[in-house]
C-alpha cells in the first residue's frame, strides 16, 4: 500500500484514504483537525482489531452483515477495484467479538461526528 503524510500530523496514511469525501468535517465547513484526528485514531484501533491496514474489505464485509442492508453499493472507478470489492463478500463473517469491537470504536471515536449527519 502506498502511503503519504497526512497534512501536518506526521502520520502516514494510505493514498487511497479512508473512504471519506472530506475527512474531519461536513462538506463545505472549514477543516476540523480534532475530528480528523479522531477518525485516524479509530482507523488505527480497527487495524489492531483486524490485524491489517487494509480495512476496505473489512468495512464492506461489515456492511454486508448489517441486518438493515440488503445491497452494498461501493464506489469504484476501475475494474480491479470492483473485483476487490466483490471479494469482500467471500471473507468469513466477522466474529461477535469483532462486531462488538467495531461498535465500541464507533461509539468512542465516531458517533458524535457521524451519527448527527444521518
Amino acid at each position: 500500500m502506498e502511503k503519504r503524510i497526512f497534512g501536518k500530523t506526521g502520520r502516514a496514511v494510505s493514498e487511497i484514504g479512508l473512504g471519506t469525501w472530506q475527512l474531519g468535517t461536513r462538506w463545505g465547513d472549514p477543516f476540523d483537525h480534532q475530528e480528523a484526528m479522531k477518525i485516524l485514531e479509530a482507523a488505527e484501533e480497527l487495524k489492531k482489531v483486524f490485524s491489517t491496514a487494509d480495512l476496505a474489505p473489512i468495512a464492506i464485509r461489515w456492511v454486508l452483515m448489517h441486518p438493515a442492508v440488503s445491497v452494498v453499493i461501493s464506489g469504484a472507478s476501475k475494474a480491479a477495484q470492483v473485483a476487490a470489492n466483490m471479494k469482500a463478500a467471500e471473507l468469513p463473517r466477522l466474529t461477535d467479538a469483532q462486531m462488538r469491537a467495531v461498535t465500541e470504536i464507533y461509539d468512542r471515536y465516531l458517533r458524535e461526528i457521524i451519527h448527527p449527519q444521518w
